[in-house]
């Protein structure tokens, strides 16, 4: 599953795309939180609209293809199972290049590297290796259909379907188990984050023992293990995490990093992919502010202003996963939610480009670009600017 918040889905609406997505990737607007036992500890309710957007949860491939026939209307070419292998800028000729393993350049004015967590371009963008570290967590997932798998007539699972659209989380003893349905309770997907201390070999994604999961579950509510038990199969994805990267953006400014190349994010953060789509417009907005001649001035100003906003984001996900975890059998309230603060999802981050873009392009270009820096002490590179 892959879940958009309303300030990504706030975007995707403007480009046409509701009416699309909400059919295939409506959530229930309950959020059923349980102590580990089974205990209720709080229902958030989740209307929607918020904050005059709609988010949208759905079956990552669903929602991919969607965006792939967006792009494709566009006009836009889509070239399937080519890997990049090398990145290089020639500001002199003010281009950026792209080489991929059938020994075919690409040059640009920009290039956009959203090539995820284990990027090849993150390399040549902060100038060293940065490989993301273990977190100390790893999540188990699967997504299977309703009745096919046994969840319709099962006491313990019916609830997942016979009501419709169905949202659960089970919390405490440093893990959080999660039960979603959708598409009116015919599919259902879930997912567990818990301790893993092994070592990431470079194999992150594996395929997952059922078994195992049980086994994690078995002192747990029993619908835990009931719901469990009902997927014919489940990956095993390690939780790797980095340190906030020092800068977003290459040297000569014509090469960026976006999405999880730039900032992974912690699934309770439930911002990860929102985030990755707030970079798309944000970023057009600051290359047609700056003008063909002025494209590092632009990739500049897109990282200013989206720096800090992500990396408060991140840290949200953090304290949601610290909570959950700690919680004990008895606990309630509505300090359990899921944060869905004002200042995260209320943002039109495109219309905020546009006003705060002057401001922060002029700052660069009168005081010197500054690279974003982990410690204020600490010296931070500077390039003039020229207009």
């Amino acid at each position: 599953m892959i879940s958009l918040g309303v300030n990504a889905g706030r975007i995707l609406a403007r480009w046409g795309l509701h009416e699309k997505l909400w059919g295939v990737a409506r959530l229930s607007e309950e959020l059923h939180i349980h102590d580990y036992l089974g205990g209720l500890v709080h229902v958030q309710q989740m209307p929607m609209p918020v904050f005059g957007a709609f988010s949208y949860s759905g079956h990552r491939a669903t929602i991919h293809e969607i965006l792939l026939e967006h792009a494709k209307s566009l006009g836009i070419e889509i070239r399937m199972g080519h890997q990049a292998v090398e990145y290089w800028e020639d500001e002199a000729n003010r281009k950026a290049y792209v080489k991929i393993q059938t020994g075919e350049t690409f040059d640009a004015d920009v290039i956009v590297a959203a090539d995820g967590v284990k990027s090849l371009a993150r390399k040549f963008v902060i100038g060293h290796h940065d490989n993301p570290k273990p977190s100390g967590y790893a999540i188990y997932r699967a997504w299977f259909e309703a009745e096919e798998c046994g969840v319709t007539t099962d006491p313990l699972t019916d609830f997942m379907s016979i009501h419709g659209n169905q949202l659960h989380a089970w919390i405490g003893k440093d893990m959080h188990f999660m039960a979603i349905s959708v598409l009116e309770g015919k599919s259902v997907c879930w997912l567990i984050t818990h301790k893993d201390d092994a070592p990431v070999d470079g194999n992150w994604s594996s395929p997952g023992k059922i078994e195992d999961v049980l086994d994690i579950v078995k002192d747990w509510d029993p619908r835990c293990a009931a719901i469990v038990s009902k997927a014919p199969s489940c990956i095993d994805w390690k939780l790797l995490i980095h340190d906030p990267l020092p800068t977003w953006v290459s040297k000569s400014g014509r090469v960026v990093l976006s999405g999880d190349a730039a900032h992974p994010f912690l699934p309770t953060s439930v911002q990860g992919a929102s985030q990755a789509i707030e970079d798309g417009p944000v970023l057009a907005v600051a290359l047609s502010l700056a003008g063909k001649d002025n494209v590092p001035l632009g990739t500049r100003t897109w990282e200013s202003i989206r720096y800090q906003r992500v990396r408060d984001a991140q840290m949200m996900g953090v304290a949601t996963r610290d909570k959950w975890h700690g919680a004990k059998p008895g606990d309630t309230g509505e300090s359990f939610e899921l944060p869905m603060p004002e200042w995260l999802l209320a943002l039109d981050v495109e219309a905020d480009a546009y006003t705060t873009y002057d401001g922060v392009a002029r700052s660069i270009v009168e005081d010197g670009y500054r690279r974003p820096s982990l410690f204020e002490e600490e010296p931070t590179e500077q390039v003039k600017e020229t207009q």
